[in-house]
């Protein structure tokens, strides 16, 4: 009796080994997740000087096909102006293409715009986002940058921002 226990007791945790070790590899994220904070000034593009550009972002990694989605919604707000002119836009890379630099990555693509909730007239235009950090936090800093018509807007210099938080493994690092 105490035989065909044991028997019984080794098959069910054969079997749950078995189940949990391939819901673990099955269970490899698909995806890797950076997000964060954009807090930056434009340089003074008109005689209205420059502008305040604060938002949050989010990067997302297709693991297996190496693409990224890239996503910002950030709100500008003239910095030295009595008439503040504030709006928002929402940018949105699908399938950005993915370059290895020393320090990070380099995503770049064509990326849609939206002014205040409507396609905006420089949508269609370039963008580059560069995630990049040091020794002690490997992914810290993003900056996109803005060309084409959306350059006109934006201002041809980065904006920069923070990675606040990473999640999933693989992408980008290989982690």
């Amino acid at each position: 009796m105490n035989t065909m226990m044991l028997r019984r007791t080794a098959a069910i945790v054969t079997v749950a080994a078995v189940t949990l070790g391939s819901q673990a590899l099955a269970e490899t994220p698909r995806q890797t997740r950076l997000t964060g904070l954009i807090h930056d000034y434009t340089a003074a593009l008109d005689a209205a000087g420059p502008w305040q550009v604060v938002g949050e972002w989010s990067l997302t990694v297709n693991n297996a096909s190496g693409k990224v989605d890239f996503i910002a919604s950030l709100s500008m707000v003239r910095s030295e102006s009595a008439v503040r002119s504030a709006h928002t836009h929402h940018v949105r890379l699908s399938d950005g293409d993915v370059t290895v630099l020393a320090n990070g990555y380099r995503i770049s693509g064509t990326a849609t715009f939206t002014s205040n909730g409507n396609l905006a007239g420089f949508s269609g235009s370039p963008i580059e986002i560069e995630v990049t950090g040091g020794s002690a936090v490997s992914l810290a800093n993003m900056a996109v940058t803005f060309g084409g018509a959306a350059a006109v807007h934006f201002g041809a210099e980065p904006l920069t921002g923070v990675v606040t938080l990473r999640r999933g493994r693989g992408g980008v690092e290989g982690t």
